[in-house]
């Protein structure tokens, strides 16, 4: 009988995750915590283990987050790792529990990275630098253009700010007022 670390080591080294969802806005692929645990489930069955994903709401500096723990088991001994995300309870376009699940999505995909290993170093979380590709200035975001139209659906849906659309394009202060409008 091989033991958990033999199984998880198997584990890491067949699961495929691919990143089979689009944001349209930041235009990049990504997986979500969803697609990693529907890959995982078969392997899960084939070595006969559970994983349990659990959060606790936590709070540093006055500013709550979410520490979600993946923990692999099977039955005797286990395997736990977590991961944290920042809650953001007034964010814009959210309630508090949308706020609440959002990070508690957002770690809990993490802790299943870090027990996994998935790596995400490709993601455009970790290498958008937020330039244009000339590396020396960022494009202007002109009103009425596609980009402009994804921007402002992103601002009133909650999903960006004004200062997220900032990091990636020049803003003029008319272009900025409509966008927030």
């Amino acid at each position: 009988m091989k033991t958990i670390n033999d199984k998880l080591v198997n584990i890491q080294g067949r699961l495929k995750a691919p990143k089979n969802q689009r944001n349209s806005f930041g235009n990049y692929n990504y997986r979500s915590c969803e697609d990693i645990l529907e890959a995982v489930k078969p392997l899960l069955q084939e070595f006969n283990l559970s994983l349990t994903l659990d959060d606790e709401t936590k709070e540093a500096a006055s500013i709550p987050y979410i520490e979600a723990t993946a923990t692999l088991s099977d039955g005797k001994d286990s395997i736990a790792r977590k991961a944290q995300a920042g809650i953001n309870p007034n964010k814009k376009g959210m309630d508090i529990a949308q706020s609440f699940g959002a990070s508690s999505s957002y770690a809990r995909k993490y802790a299943l990275n870090g027990l996994f290993l998935i790596d995400d170093n490709k993601d455009a979380d970790a290498t958008n630098d937020h330039k244009s590709d000339s590396g020396n200035s960022k494009a202007w975001l002109n009103k009425g253009t596609p980009q402009f139209n994804n921007a402002k659906k992103a601002i009133k849906s909650g999903q960006y700010t004004i200062n997220n659309i900032r990091d990636k394009y020049n803003v003029s202060k008319e272009v900025a007022e409509l966008l927030q409008s």
